[in-house]
């Protein structure tokens, strides 16, 4: 059943407590990615001997490595076991709560030595830490996993999502970003003996504290949000093995190619920026320094997201990307000349940081769009695999750093016990080859990859959308002639068809698309709107909402298809100026709300707002009758023209 509007408004409270869970959130997973491994390589181990030191870090890091590895196996069926769950206090919020707990519970004595356990016994420390970690890997994926999952639950409103949503992101931006910004003054603050790097005791107090804003924000999502009943929330399908996911990205080479430079990019970042922290530490003996840093990039990631719109109207996606990772590579290299001068270090450091919240949208805007690639290439959506392919890059390079950030660190002798002042001069030359080099390497294949290989451009995009519109239906048609036989209770002498919306009535060939006007699409009739909301014609099922939201395709419970178009040549809005209140397979009465939409955004973008409504199983029918007059006034759920449906 669909919800109404007034059915599906938040509180105030309910979405501070929503922005509070994703604070807790990004913070904990700031601490488990950046700063676990600081903290294991320069302070966990202190045997009195460099030698075994630096072995149990080698172990310890690529134990972790393996372990983050193989948790991406289990990921794609965490989030089957979450929608599967089924108790009174809905599907995701015993995850979060339960997730939340153990995992920051688990965190927090992976800062500790358990006892020194690896001094009596290596081999069981070791066996001891791996189930540890993967235990909280686990727990803290189906915590993160149930917490970004349940937006939608939270309301079906598309105006209150994105309002949840701007407040969530803003409280995960806080989360991970303070975390870099508190962490070496807290660290030392904390510590007993006075060090640049701080002392297992500091690190352990920094680690509840993060733990413990964890812990506290998952029970506050768990107690003060509510998950709302819907049809749609079913979940018909399993969902797909990371095996499922390599395989659909195999066959859709636009997906394949993003995915590929997305990796080499991002294994890249991930090295560089897990060392800053060490260069600030044990090159500069700045570690406090770091916090400039860290505050600085909060406000650059704010902005650089605010500059993506700007940038990618005026330049195409190759430029934007291209652009991004060269300014990324002269950061790198003005970074690597650098030395201790701090200005200097900080300027080149946030010359880094600027675009990669603007790699990170380009490349979430080809991997979306990549879904209708594969759709018009393939003949088949494969919409959850292919957006699940971003995290599972962003996690495998996140794996992958982890142990190398580790051997680095065992090379440039930066272990527990060493200073700003016990490392070598040919150490600091290897630590700055690989901080460095390495990344600025990956960086350029990851742009000769993009440049060569990515054709997905908006306008290539639209192009796709727009041919997506001329097929879409089909399929849908040949089901509704394959049932015809059993439909003889709904076939009606004749059946009207209702607008969607208010404005003047207009004959189909009249529009100025000639595919439409020529009834490629199917018979039908145009509106030329005087409001902007559009509601359903009749009873029926919700098919496809077009990711630019500036379409719909319905099934009546009578058998008819509709498409509903609003506007000619809106599909290069990229939803700017829609809001869509359904989803696919959603069932929908007559008169609901369906769709918003802003006139004046179609209008100054130059583009003709007529709202185009086709029969895409025409052949199904005969006899197109107008019974409204052409150029009258019309309202929605006005009947506008009565078809019969053929016998045969």
């Amino acid at each position: 059943m669909h919800m109404s509007k007034s059915d599906s408004k938040m509180s105030m409270g309910q979405r501070l407590a929503y922005a509070f869970g994703a604070l807790g959130n990004d913070a904990f997973y700031a601490l488990l990615s950046g700063y676990l491994i600081v903290f294991i390589t320069s302070h966990l181990f202190n045997t009195g001997d460099t030698a075994t030191n630096n072995k149990m870090v080698s172990i310890v890091t690529l134990i972790v490595m393996a372990l983050r590895i193989i948790e991406l196996l289990i990921d794609p069926f965490i989030g089957n076991a979450i929608d599967r769950t089924k108790t009174r206090w809905g599907h995701f919020r015993p995850w979060v709560v339960v997730g939340g707990s153990i995992s920051a519970i688990l965190l927090l004595l992976l800062f500790t030595s358990l006892g020194n356990l690896y001094a009596r016994n290596a081999v069981l420390y070791m066996i001891v830490f791996a189930i540890m970690y993967i235990s909280m890997d686990i727990f803290y994926s189906f915590k993160d996993v149930g917490f970004w999952s349940m937006l939608p639950s939270l309301t079906t409103d598309s105006h209150e999502r994105e309002k949840t949503a701007t407040f969530a992101r803003f409280g995960s931006t806080i989360g991970g970003g303070l975390v870099g910004v508190l962490i070496m003054p807290a660290v030392i603050f904390f510590s007993k003996t006075e060090t640049s790097s701080g002392d297992s005791q500091g690190w352990f107090t920094f680690a509840l504290i993060i733990c413990l804003i964890a812990l506290v924000s998952a029970w506050c999502v768990g107690l003060f949000t509510r998950e709302v009943n819907s049809d749609i929330r079913e979940n018909k399908e399993d969902t797909k093995g990371v095996f499922e996911v390599l395989k659909a990205v195999t066959k859709n080479d636009q997906l394949l190619w993003i995915a590929i430079a997305y990796l080499f990019y991002g294994i890249g970042n991930n090295i560089l920026g897990s060392l800053e922290v060490y260069y600030f530490t044990y090159i500069m003996d700045k570690a406090k320094s770091f916090s400039i840093l860290s505050f600085i990039n909060i406000f650059l990631g704010m902005g650089a997201a605010a500059l993506f719109p700007i940038l990618s109207k005026r330049f195409s996606r190759r430029t934007v990307f291209t652009g991004s990772l060269v300014v990324m590579l002269i950061a790198i290299g003005l970074f690597s000349i650098a030395g201790t001068n701090l200005p200097f270090v900080i300027f080149a450091a946030c010359l880094y940081a600027f675009p990669q919240q603007i790699v990170f949208l380009v490349v979430l805007m080809i991997i979306t769009d990549s879904v209708e690639y594969g759709q018009w290439k393939l003949g088949h959506r494969d919409e959850s695999l292919s957006l699940s392919i971003r995290p599972l890059v962003d996690k495998f390079g996140g794996a992958v750093s982890n142990g190398v950030v580790g051997q680095i660190a065992i090379m440039a002798g930066m272990t527990t016990g060493a200073t700003a002042s016990s490392i070598t001069a040919a150490q600091v030359t290897s630590f700055k080859l690989m901080m460095f080099a390495v990344p600025a390497l990956m960086m350029v294949i990851a742009i000769i990859v993009f440049w060569k290989k990515i054709i997905l451009s908006n306008e290539k995009h639209a192009e796709i959308v727009a041919e997506l519109e001329k097929t879409w239906g089909k399929d849908l048609a040949k089901e509704q002639d394959a049932a015809a036989g059993n439909m003889e209770a709904l076939m009606e002498e004749r059946i009207a068809i209702t607008t969607p919306v208010k404005g003047t009535l207009v004959n189909l060939k009249d529009v100025s698309d000639k595919a439409f006007a020529a009834g490629a699409m199917g018979n039908g009739f145009a509106i030329k709107p005087s409001d902007g909301k559009v509601y359903a014609p009749f009873d029926g099922t919700i098919r496809q909402v077009f990711s630019t939201r500036h379409a719909i395709g319905m099934v009546a419970d009578n058998g008819m298809v509709l498409l509903i178009h609003v506007g000619i040549g809106t599909v290069a809005l990229r939803g700017t100026g829609f809001v869509t209140y359904v989803n696919a397979n959603e069932h929908v009465s007559k008169g609901d709300e369906i769709m918003e939409f802003w006139d004046p955004t179609i209008k100054k973008a130059g583009l003709d707002d007529t709202v185009i409504v086709t029969v895409t199983n025409t052949h199904q029918y005969k006899d197109f009758d107008f019974i409204a007059d052409l150029g009258s006034e019309v309202a929605p759920g006005q009947n506008i023209l009565t078809v019969t449906r053929n016998e045969d």
